[in-house]
């Protein structure tokens, strides 16, 4: 397994956001975490990139322990995380953005070479290259924010809620540039609250409840499950 997530919890002050997750990613997949508002998926991909401590289990990825490294020294190790909002640099164009995403490469032919790859993969950034990322529209901007991902050059891109505040075109378009960087190569961990979407491109599921592990499974057999029908995909019938 490229990730292996063992018994996590994380806590907000007295709060525990997490309890006992366990979960695992395989090299070449795409996995995907569903669950409500709440749920605890968000926190699951910060601890991953260390960005909140965890007080239990263990985290390992490509056969390294992980847990309790800082942000930088994990990204170096290839796992690249695009936050919920975005967070791209308003007041910086699009290419400075994905110049900062080389910040762990070793060399500026690499950086260059990487964002000539995003740029063919996202031919609207190309276009926009020398544009404010502030003055972006809500789907260019979430391009941007996952071509700095893959500007590190990742085995792994934690992706979280890629398709919040999108209209439904934007959204198609935005999952099908993640089938293409998953088919290119990248391992992807998404956390998205348009299950329908996630389901239909991923391989496997976990749907996390109040913190914990409630159901996994293929993502094809969860689609059909009742219980997921009912509680995240629509289907009153369910």
């Amino acid at each position: 397994m490229l990730l292996t997530v063992d018994h996590i919890s994380v806590y907000y002050g007295a709060v525990q956001a997490i309890r006992d997750v366990s979960f695992t990613v395989g090299k070449g997949e795409i996995v995907t975490l569903i669950g409500a508002n709440g749920a605890g998926k968000s926190t699951t991909l910060r601890a991953l990139s260390g960005v909140v401590r965890t007080e239990a289990g263990s985290i390992v990825h490509d056969g390294k322990s992980i847990a309790g490294l800082a942000s930088h020294r994990i990204a170096r190790l290839g796992i690249a995380h695009v936050p919920e909002g975005r967070g791209v640099f308003a007041n910086m164009s699009v290419r400075e953005n994905l110049e900062m995403g080389g910040y762990t490469r070793s060399s500026g032919k690499e950086v260059e070479e990487s964002i000539e790859r995003v740029f063919g993969l996202f031919p609207r950034l190309a276009e926009r290259a020398r544009q404010l990322a502030g003055t972006l529209s809500g789907g260019e901007q979430q391009m941007l924010a996952i071509g700095r991902g893959l500007v590190q050059r990742p085995d792994l891109l934690l992706l979280d809620e890629p398709s919040m505040g999108l209209s439904p075109v934007l959204v198609s378009e935005i999952f099908r540039m993640i089938e293409e960087i998953n088919k290119a190569g990248t391992t992807i961990l998404l956390v998205e609250q348009n299950a329908s979407m996630a389901l239909a491109i991923a391989d496997r599921a976990y749907v996390l409840e109040a913190g914990e592990i409630a159901l996994e499974g293929k993502a094809s057999d969860l689609q059909e499950d009742p219980k997921v029908r009912a509680a995240y995909l629509g289907d009153a019938t369910g």
